[in-house]
């Protein structure tokens, strides 16, 4: 369909899961992309995009780095010539901590992973996105952002935090023509939650996997992936500074067991 046809993208996190799929996407739609993650799996990402005809750009680069995103940036513009989307996607999980163990270091790794890094991508994207007077700037999210009961609380409140990033960013970004918004995804199989399925599958309790939400099940990264498609194309042109929740219905509820400390 080119959706994105001759437009350029820069998607982080792109080695696994759903920067995986979403940098696949986005280069099927016609747009040329800039792969970045520090795993060196994300040559593989650009492999594929390559082999299926696409053009695409891998580098191994931190995504918390401000030094390696503003060089991120600057070889999507030199490679093809300007900034259309900017996804910033890659972060952790931290794992399911509980409260009295949680330590001020992993709180600083969690929040300049999944938080700084997004605000660095959102920087220096919009920097290019607003001399062109277009783009649109995408943040992964989470359910966990939205309310308790989804993740341990670093991610949580990093998820949050990426949430009232986007809101504050799209106010900033006024007049300049350049859109920001944040997919809040429930629980999808990747490489940071697949401990959480290979556990159940483990126990014999697959079938339970993603029974909280209405639809009953887990969802796959070519979902998220599609809603990023949307936001990053001219349908979403009026979709501007939201939290979209792409969950199966999770963050209706979000029921939980609290057990106590």
């Amino acid at each position: 369909m080119n959706i994105l046809q001759a437009k350029t993208a820069l998607v982080t996190g792109a080695a696994s899961g759903i920067g995986r799929a979403s940098a696949l996407l986005f280069a099927a739609e016609g747009a040329a992309v800039v792969a970045l993650d520090l795993a060196p799996e994300v040559e593989a990402t650009v492999a594929a995009i390559r082999a299926a005809g696409g053009r695409a750009t891998a580098l191994v680069k931190d995504s918390s780095a401000e030094e390696d995103i503003a060089s991120a940036v600057a070889t999507a513009v030199e490679d093809y010539g300007g900034l259309d989307v900017c996804f910033a996607n890659a972060g952790i999980s931290g794992g399911l901590m509980p409260f009295f163990e949680e330590t001020a270091e992993r709180w600083t790794q969690i929040l300049k992973i999944n938080l700084i890094g997004s605000f660095l991508a959102a920087k220096y994207a919009a920097l290019v996105m607003s001399k062109q007077r277009r783009g649109s700037i995408i943040c992964t999210a989470s359910v966990a952002g939205l309310r308790s009961g989804a993740g341990c609380m670093p991610y949580s409140a990093s998820k949050a935090g990426v949430i009232s990033l986007v809101q504050t960013a799209a106010n900033q970004l006024a007049g300049t023509g350049v859109r920001i918004n944040a997919i809040c995804p429930g629980l999808i199989e990747t490489g940071m939650t697949r401990p959480i399925f290979d556990e159940a599958r483990a126990r014999g309790t697959e079938r339970k996997i993603g029974q909280l939400n209405p639809l009953r099940r887990a969802g796959a990264p070519e979902e998220i992936a599609q809603m990023a498609l949307f936001l990053a194309s001219d349908a979403a042109s009026y979709v501007n500074g939201q939290a979209i929740a792409v969950d199966g219905g999770l963050s209706t509820s979000h029921p939980i067991v609290v057990r106590p400390i």
